[in-house]
């Protein structure tokens, strides 16, 4: 099967979290920005890469009424609870199924859009999602992915600075590496053309969530589900576990007196490919 899905897996539990909290007050940033840069299209043949449980699928159906939503995510739970949320959407066709790789077993050449909702954000496997893209879309159909561009979590990334100066001064350069693996608007763009896609547009939406405190940050589903998973794979920290116990006690000592506000640079970019 090659390379795996760029995503965590999801358990059960874990499945049913991130449907009721991630998704709407995180994800749909995301979510929504896609849907809007959807382009219209009669019988669209969709393949949704990293669908998790199966959003924005219902999103996707409304904007483009007829069409076939095909779903790949390498979690079972998220793929059962997909399709469960499916079988009470009378008016939405999909199909949902487990892909533990790329490429992954949907035809080539057969789609008319394909999408991604925040992926991992590191080249190469950008490189492979926009690759996978490429396979799938039909002369001219349209790609689009939204996550999280470069100089997002500013506030964490600071906090983490602040840990290596004063504990692990010789690992320094681990955060501005990490804060680099994110694309800026021109690079993703440019990523897009290389894969063999033209008329590429990226658009930039900043929004901030705020937490009570560092408890409630570290513990709050967006964290634990996506954020950390992520943080710690672009992370080469020695202690990384002491690293973000640092970044917790700092928050409520540095926002003691109001909520903590984490910064997210929504990026979403879309290309067609060449026909």
């Amino acid at each position: 099967m090659g390379a795996g899905l760029a995503s965590p897996k999801l358990g059960p539990a874990e499945s049913a979290i991130f449907e009721t909290f991630v998704i709407p007050r995180y994800f749909a940033l995301f979510g929504d920005l896609a849907i809007e840069m959807l382009a219209e299209g009669e019988e669209a043949q969709v393949a949704h890469l990293y669908c998790r449980t199966g959003y924005p699928d219902r999103g996707i159906a409304l904007k483009l009424p007829g069409s076939h939503v095909y779903g790949c995510d390498p979690s079972s739970h998220a793929i059962e609870l997909a399709r469960a949320k499916a079988s009470t959407m009378p008016d939405m066709v999909s199909d949902y199924r487990v892909a533990e790789g790329m490429p992954t077993t949907l035809p080539t050449g057969a789609f008319s859009h394909a999408i991604a909702l925040h992926p991992l954000a590191a080249p190469p496997q950008r490189a492979r999602l926009f690759g996978e893209f490429a396979r799938l879309l039909a002369p001219h159909g349209q790609a689009v992915v939204a996550l999280p561009l470069r100089g997002s979590f500013p506030e964490v990334a600071d906090l983490l600075r602040e840990y290596c100066l004063k504990h692990e001064p010789e690992s320094g350069k681990a955060i501005e590496q990490a804060v680099m693996v994110r694309p800026t608007m021109e690079l993703m763009g440019a990523e897009l053309e290389e894969a063999g896609f033209n008329f590429v547009d990226v658009e930039l939406r900043s929004h901030t969530l705020a937490f009570k405190s560092g408890r409630d940050f570290f513990e709050d589903p967006i964290t634990r589900l996506v954020l950390l998973p992520e943080f710690r794979l672009n992370l080469a920290l020695d202690h990384v576990d002491e690293a973000f116990l640092y970044v917790r006690e700092a928050i409520d000592k540095y926002w003691s007196e109001g909520t903590f506000e984490l910064t997210i640079n929504v990026g979403c970019a879309t290309g067609r490919r060449v026909g």
